[in-house]
């Protein structure tokens, strides 16, 4: 299971975001996009149908349709109704329940990095689990960092 923890300093989660469901789209795989807040996820609902420019991420968020058909679900909670084994945790709040997932992505910004401090520390020992920590140089570009 491997954990990839994307610290937000310039580009925001946004920006990042559909461009990672599209690479897990790619893969054949599914994605859980899970926030804890109703405004982030209906913002993330908007740009999902935005980028990319040249088409869109088929997407739902959880309730409003099949979800069970839905390649890309966004949700309140930790609940792949859609069959994904991919979660991206949008609001910088860890759960645990991501590590039943093939990878989670775990997003978050200055306001939380203690608490993503605490994740990665605490997921130090646990078996099974492999952590990548990314970051963005000055230019923007993703560098993995740990």
């Amino acid at each position: 299971m491997q954990v990839d923890f994307y610290h937000l300093t310039i580009a925001p989660l946004d920006r990042l975001l559909p461009v990672i469901a599209d690479r897990v789209m790619a893969g054949g795989g599914r994605l859980l996009i899970v926030s804890g807040d109703a405004d982030q996820r209906a913002a993330l609902d908007r740009q999902l149908w935005m980028i990319p420019a040249e088409g869109f991420l088929p997407h739902a968020q959880a309730g409003e349709g099949d979800d069970a058909a839905q390649p890309v679900l966004i949700a309140g909670e930790v609940q792949p109704t859609n069959g994904a084994r991919h979660v991206a945790l949008a609001d910088g709040v860890w759960r645990d329940e991501a590590l039943a997932f093939d990878r989670a992505f775990h997003f978050f910004d200055g306001d939380r990095i203690g608490e993503a401090r605490t994740a990665w520390k605490a997921l130090a020992d646990r078996e099974g689990v492999e952590r990548r920590y990314w970051k963005q140089n000055d230019q923007g570009r993703w560098e993995q960092a740990a």
